[in-house]
């Protein structure tokens, strides 16, 4: 189940100021593409106002984002160029899994997964190192296997 939602306003300067950067320096083939820590940042702070999280310092908590209403821990992942999240090795797996794709160009998002975390990592491997990437197919087939009591509900307006 998707929901798509507009970024706020504040991630739409930040994209405004990206574009005229695009503008300024085109024919250089730079793309100032919008990602790693970044857009890590904007989607647990998309997130927190979606879902009502409280978002934890993540230097002392590996593996964990934020923390819901109902006190699941909540890992947050996103992408911009529509690949899958990729995971680090950790000792801790939150309870759930928010994956967002962020389409700067049009300042909106989708919820591409919201569910227990397990469901996705594991299609990992035992062990590894650096970061692994979990397709964009899995997750979404995994997404579409999440029963609603499972999910986590958006902030009441």
């Amino acid at each position: 189940m998707t929901h798509r939602f507009q970024l706020p306003p504040a991630i739409a300067d930040l994209v405004a100021a990206r574009n005229r950067l695009r503008e300024h320096y085109k024919g250089a083939g730079l793309q100032f593409t919008l990602d790693g820590n970044l857009v890590g940042d904007l989607a647990e702070s998309i997130a927190a106002e979606l879902f009502d999280l409280r978002l934890v310092d993540t230097r002392s908590h590996a593996g964990i984002d934020g923390i819901a209403a109902d006190g699941r821990t909540v890992q947050v992942k996103a992408t911009g160029v529509r690949g899958g999240p990729a995971f680090r090795m950790t000792e801790t797996r939150a309870d759930h899994l928010l994956f967002f794709s962020l389409d700067f160009d049009a300042c909106a998002g989708l919820v591409v997964y919201n569910g227990p975390e397990e469901h996705v990592t594991r299609h990992l491997p035992d062990s590894w190192v650096s970061q692994k990437m979990v397709s964009w197919t899995k997750v979404v087939a995994a997404d579409s296997q999440v029963r609603p009591e499972d999910r986590l509900q958006l902030r009441q307006s």
